[in-house]
C-alpha cells in the first residue's frame, strides 16, 4: 500500500482493485470512455488519489465508487475490495438490473441446441405448414 500523497496510474489501480482481469483490458475500457474520473474522461496514465470518484461501466452494469486506498499490486479479492467503497445508489441500481436480467432469462427460457428432425416436424405440424399430408 502507498501513502495518501502518492498517485497511482488509473489502469494499474483498476487492475489491482480487480475491476479488470488484465491491464490491457483496463486500458481499453479507459480509452473507450467506459471509465470516468471525477466526471471527466481521462487517459490510462492519469493519476488516481484517495478520495477520487470513479464511474466504471462494465457491460450493462455501472459502478460508482470512491477510492479509499491506493495499490499497484493485485492481491486477493477481499483485499482488493478494501481499496474502494461503492455508493449505495450504485449498488441498488446494479442489484435491480441484475434482478431484471435474472427474471427475463427465467421468463424466456432458451435451449442450448437446435431442434432435431423429429422436433422440427412437430413444429411444422403445429404451425400448420405440414406439406407431407
Amino acid at each position: 500500500m502507498q501513502t495518501e500523497t502518492d498517485k497511482v496510474r488509473l489502469d494499474k489501480w483498476l487492475w489491482a482493485a480487480r475491476f479488470f482481469k488484465t491491464r490491457t483490458l483496463a486500458v481499453e475500457a479507459i480509452t473507450g470512455g467506459k471509465v470516468h474520473l471525477n466526471g471527466n474522461r481521462v487517459k490510462p496514465g492519469h493519476g488516481v488519489a484517495t478520495g477520487d470518484q470513479l464511474r466504471i461501466r462494465k457491460g450493462p452494469y455501472e459502478f460508482i465508487i470512491q477510492v479509499k486506498e491506493l495499490s499497484t499490486r493485485r492481491g486477493p479479492a477481499p483485499v482488493a475490495a478494501m481499496l474502494y467503497e461503492e455508493t449505495p445508489e450504485s449498488r441498488i441500481t446494479r442489484d435491480r438490473l441484475a434482478e431484471h436480467h435474472r427474471l427475463s432469462t427465467i421468463a424466456a427460457p432458451h435451449t442450448d441446441r437446435r431442434p432435431n428432425k423429429k422436433q422440427r416436424r412437430q413444429i411444422t405440424r403445429f404451425i400448420g405448414k405440414d406439406t407431407s399430408h
